[in-house]
């Protein structure tokens, strides 16, 4: 059932052109910038965007500007990591295609000094559930902290609901580009 749904999305996902989704990230990235959690948080856990994500390298970079400590995930072994980084041109083209540190920038990060993560997903439901790649990646690192969630998605991805399994770790707010849902409602 996962599968069915992620396949459905990411084909709805990757149908709009760039420029679509582009306009769509500016509603969404100001939405985020205009959230008391997130201009608050010292040290946010940022997802670094590729293909159709929502989109979050600005975000990235108005971060480092802001000085707020901006940490992003590394893969390792089949592990997720983190970093510190201080500038956007530390990062390269890693594991999956996605933009991570350069082995010379990496700067261990713990997650106790996470205040905010920024949470990628193919598709989120109302309870704040969220259905990934599929490799559990985040919600390994998710059940380890009491930070704070964000899931960052397009309004097409919201979903009544996905199926939820036991390891699964819900956000406690969505943000699309028309709407702030907040609480993760259990079920």
């Amino acid at each position: 059932m996962k599968e069915k749904i992620r396949q459905e999305i990411l084909r709805l996902r990757n149908g709009f052109s760039r420029e679509d989704l582009d306009e769509k990230d500016i509603s969404i990235k100001k939405r985020l910038e205009n959230l008391d959690e997130f201009r608050k948080a010292g040290t946010v856990l940022f997802y670094v965007s590729f293909e159709s994500e929502v989109a979050t390298h600005s975000l990235i970079r108005e971060a480092l500007v802001d000085k707020k400590n901006v940490i992003v995930p590394y893969i390792e072994e089949k592990e997720i990591f983190l970093s510190k980084i201080e500038d956007f041109i530390e990062l390269e083209t890693g594991k999956f295609g996605i933009l991570e540190p350069k082995k010379k920038f990496i700067r261990k990060a713990n997650l106790d000094d996470v205040n905010l993560i920024i949470v990628p997903g193919i598709v989120f439901d109302m309870h704040g559930h969220r259905v990934g790649f599929g490799g559990g990646y985040y919600d390994k690192l998710l059940c380890k902290t009491k930070a704070l969630k964000i899931g960052m998605c397009y309004e097409f991805q919201i979903v009544n609901d996905v199926p939820v399994e036991l390891h699964d770790i819900p956000v406690d707010i969505i943000v699309t580009e028309d709407r702030i849902i907040k609480g993760n409602q259990k079920k």
